[in-house]
């Protein structure tokens, strides 16, 4: 029902951390404001592929910039409505320092892109999981995914699951060794999966996820 009854969940070393991390995001002078509808328009969505952009660059070659500038502007256009942005700013939230973007459609909440034009202690956290988690519950969201990878994940409460993907490899000598190299990957990641899940810092049992 609110952001305390998620933290009511963690045990009390896990509720002193989170807390903490979002009192290091004030102490910073930054407020998190989140973005949607009729509040979006093309500039505020550049904005957030400029931060998009600025991300993936920090990973090199393992960045994934996938996404053109012409897609974040066809979402004020088309979607303005299941987009939700989260500015970090110190004063107006058109003006931000850090922002993530997460779609939604009414039922569930998906993450995220994001980026920061300079390092904040804990940003990362505040504007890619605390804030989203806090519009969610307050928006009736029923579940949010805030995207694939990062152990981290585990600390704010997000339960491991697999996920199909698919993809077609068109080099007869690449597709062969993907298909013997996934089994065992799978495998390894099953166990990953088990062991994380082995780890979440909750008062009580894991909570079962809603299908």
């Amino acid at each position: 029902r609110s952001f305390d009854d998620y933290l009511r969940g963690f045990n009390a070393n896990q509720r002193r951390n989170i807390k903490r991390e979002r009192r290091a995001v004030a102490a910073a002078g930054l407020t998190v404001t989140p973005l949607t509808g009729d509040q979006l328009d093309s500039d505020l969505m550049l904005i957030m592929h400029d931060f998009y952009e600025q991300h993936c660059a920090r990973w090199g070659p393992w960045g994934s910039k996938y996404l053109e500038k012409g897609f974040f502007a066809a979402l004020a256009d088309l979607h303005r409505d299941q987009v939700v942005l989260f500015s970090a700013h110190h004063g107006d939230p058109r003006e931000p320092v850090g922002m993530s973007m997460c779609v939604q459609d009414g039922r569930q909440l998906w993450g995220r892109y994001w980026g920061s034009r300079q390092e904040f202690d804990c940003l990362h956290f505040e504007v890619c999981y605390y804030a989203p988690i806090e519009w969610a519950i307050a928006h009736g969201i029923d579940s949010f995914d805030p995207g694939a990878g990062g152990s981290h994940k585990r600390r704010r409460g997000f339960v491991a699951r697999p996920h199909a993907s698919l993809h077609r490899w068109y080099h007869p000598q690449m597709d062969g060794l993907i298909r013997a190299w996934l089994p065992r990957v799978n495998a390894l990641m099953l166990e990953e999966i088990e062991a994380i899940n082995a780890e979440l810092p909750f008062k009580a049992d894991t909570p079962a996820l809603g299908l």
